[in-house]
């Protein structure tokens, strides 16, 4: 029956709303530091079985098909795209990871499980304390903490994470700390909780520390922060197939709709 129809295509319209929602948020963060663009991935429902494959008629030959009918689709989950942003030249904190990982923040209990979210986002800045902190409305604090005091002439981070600060009267450089770097087994699997940042989840596993430059860790390039991820052109191109599609099932639904009227004036 054309009810089948109706159902099927509209589960379409609901899932294409969600998709169109996805990329709505991605073209809107276009121009957010470290931003990283997702997908929705859609998938089947059931299944009604009007025949089954395999069944042998009256003759003893075996029916090369079944008879399914589905009852439409919906968006399976969204799923992160971890390709790395442009380097954009920036100001002397800023941060750009070549490569896997994340930088530590310090959040509140609520927030991360231990107290700590992630972030590709290198805008960095100095507080009021001389500590590093995230350059967002919230000022979030590297984990482990950097802090720079006193009269700095110069400051610079070399590709281990090192925080090189050159001070009057002193012929070398004064190491104040290193930037520790996290990368995840499914980093796809990160929660997003806002503030271009992430928190470990059941899925993406436990974080895995280490130092800049060594294992599969990315080096820091410094003076630069990371770009959005967000190709505008692939975005727009998927907005007008989810525009297309949205056209399509509701053609679906008013042929659907159209069949049940014919159907409802049978005994006129």
């Amino acid at each position: 029956m054309a009810i089948i129809s109706l159902q099927s295509s509209a589960s379409a319209l609901s899932a294409l709303n969600t998709a169109m929602d996805v990329t709505a948020n991605n073209l809107a963060n276009v121009n957010t530091a470290g931003f990283k663009s997702s997908r929705a991935n859609f998938q089947d429902l059931l299944y009604l079985e009007k025949a089954q494959p395999g069944v042998r008629n009256a003759n003893d030959d075996e029916r090369p098909t079944g008879l399914f009918v589905g009852l439409g689709t919906k968006v399976s989950g969204t799923q992160i795209n971890l390709e790395n942003g442009s380097p954009i030249k920036g100001n002397k904190y800023d941060l750009f990871i070549e490569g896997n990982g994340f930088f530590r923040v310090s959040v509140p209990d609520a927030l991360g499980e231990g107290a700590v979210a992630y972030t590709r986002s290198g805008q960095f800045v100095l507080n009021s304390d001389g500590e590093l902190v995230m350059a967002n409305d919230q000022g979030r604090r590297l984990d482990p903490p950097i802090t720079i005091t006193g009269d700095v002439l110069d400051v610079q981070v070399d590709a281990n994470g090192h925080v090189l600060v050159q001070r009057p009267g002193q012929a070398e450089p004064e190491d104040v700390g290193q930037i520790q770097l996290s990368t995840f087994v499914n980093p796809v699997g990160l929660k997003p909780i806002g503030e271009n940042l992430y928190v470990r989840s059941p899925a993406s596993g436990p974080a895995i520390e280490g130092n800049p430059g060594e294992q599969a860790f990315g080096q820091i390039l410094s003076g630069y922060y990371e770009s959005s991820n967000v190709d505008p052109t692939r975005e727009l191109i998927d907005l007008i197939r989810i525009q297309r599609a949205f056209e399509m099932n509701s053609n679906t639904i008013r042929a659907a709709d159209d069949t049940l009227r014919a159907v409802a004036q049978l005994r006129r």
